[in-house]
């Protein structure tokens, strides 16, 4: 409760949990924000632009596209949390093993990292949709593949910091098992990092799906994806710019948002600013 009024002081955390909630919000309602059927086409209406009919305009084919960006929100979205929870937790158990045991064992899941490392995340990911084939379970799996590596070495750094701290060490005299220490003092403490990692993750993963179905490797249409949405509206540039703007512009404003709410939670969570505040009302007692 002590930190909330730090939190509303910090303009980056305000604004992108904004945005966020926002998009978030578009997304789960978007059966009920949606002004038209998102294969429901006017042809009289090509490349309309804003109006009360259609609030963000219309695409070649005179869909609403208001209403496919926000079910576009829904896939954008659901591809991101899955993605971003599935490389937490694989990743998050490799730190936390490599970082506890070291020796063998973390040389090893060092290795494995590394080997994972070596590849440019797109080409991996392309590689892998590739031979899975396009659906939202295939894209987050690449996505997974991709991302686990950047938790692992952050939460192994932090454990190589935690496991010889007084806590751990009491734990280990008293006869707690590793996987108790491990899961019961440790992890708990190492949430920050993962929590501000999995923020910021989460916009990534959103230009990594985009980027994805810019190539054509992502879901087929008719699903009205924000990348697919952009890669064929970049045929009608020169003339119709508005639909790969309107595209373009949902991608950014939402990375934008994650991004900014990972940098609030960082400043927020940072343990230096916390010991800080601590020490001041230390000294004020």
């Amino acid at each position: 409760m002590m930190r909330l009024p730090k939190a509303l002081r910090n303009p980056s955390l305000v604004v992108g949990a904004a945005i966020t909630l926002l998009v978030v919000g578009c997304a789960l309602l978007a059966p009920f924000v949606a002004t038209h059927g998102i294969e429901q086409m006017d042809m009289r209406n090509r490349f309309a632009g804003p109006s009360l009919e259609h609030l963000l305009g219309t695409d070649n084919f005179g869909r609403d596209l208001w209403s496919r960006m926000v079910f576009g929100a829904r896939i954008s979205l659901m591809i991101a949390l899955t993605s971003v929870g599935g490389a937490v937790l694989i990743g998050a158990t490799v730190g936390l093993v490599s970082g506890y045991f070291g020796g063998w064992v973390d040389l090893l899941l060092g290795r494995i990292t590394d080997i994972f490392l070596g590849f440019p995340a797109i080409i991996l990911a392309l590689a892998i949709v590739a031979v899975l084939g396009p659906g939202i379970v295939n894209v987050s799996l690449a996505l997974i593949v991709v991302f686990w590596t950047e938790y692992a070495r952050v939460v192994r750094g932090a454990t190589l910091v935690l496991r010889e701290q007084n806590y751990v060490q009491a734990a280990r005299a008293l006869g707690a098992s590793p996987l108790r220490i491990i899961f019961r003092e440790i992890l708990p403490n190492a949430l920050g990092p993962i929590i501000v990692l999995a923020s910021l993750g989460l916009g990534t993963a959103i230009i990594a799906e985009s980027a994805l179905s810019f190539l054509g490797f992502g879901l087929p249409p008719p699903a009205p994806t924000w990348g697919w949405t952009l890669s064929y509206g970049t045929r009608f540039m020169r003339d119709e710019p508005w639909l790969a703007i309107v595209s373009g512009a949902a991608i950014m404003i939402t990375v934008l948002g994650f991004n900014l709410l990972g940098d609030g939670l960082r400043d927020v969570l940072d343990p230096r600013q916390l010991s800080r505040g601590g020490g001041a009302r230390a000294k004020g007692a």
